[in-house]
This record gives structure tokens, C-alpha cells and sequence, in this order.
């Protein structure tokens, strides 16, 4: 038996994203997609690429649309779903891909968000490994409540932590550079993210450690055991719909080889069904992961500057958000881990 599911946001990319996943999920069937301003329009006139999905319209996102379904995600702004949230049975599975319950420091979503602070959730990041080698995994076996982690954030967290927790790489001056696609802004009409503004061009932004991102990086950097990390990590948006290139460096720890560093990594990810390590010498491209719920790492060591490099390539709006939902949420409710879910790509 189907197990109902409502998505709030449904209109946008993450919200059409977890929408295309769960359109071939054997267990989860949509029934209430919900909108703000596109309420009242057939789904499929606003998501023309879902056909399987034609029959839904969307409805207005308030508590009273969203109860009474087993699982409830949530693709909305940051600051809107924590207002949702306490107004949904405890019996639920909440999973909210925004930013609100993602933050376990107030004073960090002070400094980087602002507004009222609604409280952390379990984090949902299966694979993220922890300072004793656990993986956060079993903490989402027993929760009603996930935080899916933002993008950036996964690229960089599951292309560092290994390191960090072998304890190969120094948890300071660690600096990361990420292409990212502008698909991860999400849908609103911005004079930067037009085609005429973008095509043939690469542009930074949020520069100087301003990222709304950066507490995330360092929460989950340290729950890898590391301790007093610092990172700097600077975004750029280059002309491709969806994907994010990130390039992460640290500095090498005393003793550590190259053949250490990739020992950690193999070790950290020989059985993940999502994290797939390249043999020596390979790096990913983006393209190889769109469409698929699957972040691919290649490593290297830069014996000039003592440095492990790490290229880690996902799809933002897959492994970067919609299938870490559904992958998380497959946990909690007891289901094949990898239901609804592929490795495969799009190609061209």
C-alpha cells in the first residue's frame, strides 16, 4: 500500500524536482502538490515536463492542505517552512529542503539567515561519516523530522569529511571553489540569472566567507571530528542549468600520503550506493550526474603545495536536494534506502 505524500512548493525547481523522483517511487504516491502565487493552476501547466503527474492541481501551502498525509516535503524559501511545521502532526514525516532546521547554533542563523530560529532537525545527510566512524545514517532510522542539506554544502561536506575524520587533512584553511548552476536560486526572475546575463560567463558571488552556506559546511565538518575548522568557499555561477563542480582543498596532516588520503576516502564510501570514489587520476564532470542521485569524488594529492584536492561533482537539484529528501526519508520510514532512486545519468 502507497504511503500518501503532499509537496509544498511544488511550482519550483525543487518542488518539480522531488516531484519527477517520486513520480517512479513504488511506495510513495503524490496526492496535494501547493503553491503561493501559481495556487489554482493545473500542475502540468506549470511543470509541462510531469505528465504522469497531469490530474494534481495546486492548492494553497497552508497547514490545513498539508495535513492528514503520511509524508510531507517541503521546497519552500527559507523562514517560510518553519512556520508550516508546528502546525503538522508529530505523526508526520516532515522533510523540508529549505535552510530553517538545518542550523544547530542560533547565533549562527542569526548571523547568516536572521529571523526567528526554529530549532534543528535530523540532519539528512546519509552518508555524512562522523568523528567515531559512525555515519549520520542511523540517526535518521528514528525521526518524523529532516533537514535536507543545502547544496553547496553537500558537495563540500562529502568532499572533505573523510579526510577530516582519518585524520589525513588539517580541519583548518580548508577553501573550496564551486561552479554551480543557477537552477540552485531557484526560480525567481533575477536580472543575473537571465540567459543574456549568464551565457558565456562566469561570475562569483557571495565572496568573502558571506555564503549563507558556510556555518553548514563547518557544522558538519566538525561533527566529522574536526576541530577548530575554517573554511573558505567562493560559488560561481556558470552558464548550465543544473550541477555543482566543487573543488575542495585542505592542507595535508603530518605522516598522511596520498595512498592515506585515498584509504580514507575508499574506506568511507566502499558501500555507499551514492558516493562513488574515482580510481586515481579521474576527476567527475557535472554532466556525468544530471538526473541522477549520485555525487562522484576524484582525489589528489599536490605534493608542491602539501595539499589534498578533492573535485566533487553532483547534480544540485538531485543529490544536491530532491533525492537526499527522498533518500532520507526512505530511511526513516523503513524503506529500501535506494527506492525511487537512480545512479544513472542523462546524457548528451
Amino acid at each position: 500500500m502507497s504511503l500518501s505524500v503532499a509537496v509544498a512548493g511544488a511550482s519550483g525547481y525543487a518542488g518539480g524536482e522531488l516531484l519527477r523522483v517520486l513520480a517512479s517511487h513504488p511506495d510513495l504516491e503524490v496526492t496535494t502538490v501547493t503553491a503561493h502565487s501559481n495556487a489554482g493552476q493545473r500542475l502540468i501547466d506549470v511543470q509541462p515536463h510531469l505528465r504522469s503527474l497531469a490530474h494534481l492541481t495546486l492548492v494553497d501551502t497552508t497547514p490545513h492542505n498539508l495535513a492528514g498525509h503520511d509524508v510531507v516535503f517541503l521546497a519552500l524559501p527559507h523562514g517560510k517552512s518553519g512556520e508550516l511545521t508546528a502546525h503538522l502532526s508529530a505523526e508526520t514525516l516532515v522533510v523540508d529542503c529549505g535552510a530553517d532546521h538545518r542550523l544547530t547554533n542560533e547565533a549562527d542563523w542569526a548571523a547568516f539567515y536572521g529571523g526567528d530560529f526554529f530549532g534543528a532537525w535530523t540532519y539528512g545527510m546519509p552518508e555524512l561519516i562522523h568523528a567515531d566512524g559512525s555515519k549520520q545514517r542511523a540517526l535518521l532510522a528514528d525521526t518524523n523530522r529532516i533537514a535536507v542539506p543545502g547544496c553547496n554544502v553537500t558537495a563540500i561536506s562529502l568532499g572533505l569529511a573523510p579526510a577530516v575524520q582519518a585524520g589525513v587533512a588539517l580541519p583548518d584553511d580548508l577553501v573550496a571553489v564551486l561552479a554551480v548552476g543557477p537552477s540552485g536560486a531557484g526560480k525567481s526572475l533575477r536580472v543575473d540569472l537571465l540567459a543574456s546575463e549568464m551565457l558565456g560567463s562566469a561570475s562569483a558571488y557571495a565572496v568573502g566567507g558571506t555564503h549563507r552556506h558556510t556555518p553548514e559546511i563547518i557544522q558538519n565538518l566538525s561533527v566529522a571530528g574536526g576541530a577548530g575548522v575554517t573554511v573558505s568557499f567562493t560559488p560561481m555561477l556558470v552558464p548550465m542549468s543544473r550541477g555543482i563542480l566543487a573543488t575542495s582543498t585542505a592542507k595535508l596532516a603530518p605522516g598522511a600520503t596520498a595512498a592515506s588520503v585515498r584509504e580514507a576516502f575508499e574506506a568511507a564510501y566502499a558501500d555507499e550506493p551514492f558516493v562513488h570514489v574515482l580510481p586515481a587520476g579521474h576527476f567527475p564532470r557535472t554532466a556525468d550526474t544530471v538526473g541522477a542521485n549520485v555525487a562522484l569524488i576524484g582525489i589528489a594529492v599536490d605534493e608542491a603545495s602539501n595539499r589534498i584536492v578533492t573535485v566533487t561533482a553532483i547534480d544540485n537539484l538531485v543529490k544536491g536536494t530532491a533525492g537526499a529528501a527522498v533518500q532520507s526519508a526512505n530511511i526513516a520510514l523503513g524503506l529500501a534506502e535506494t527506492a525511487g532512486l537512480s545512479i544513472n545519468g542523462v546524457a548528451p
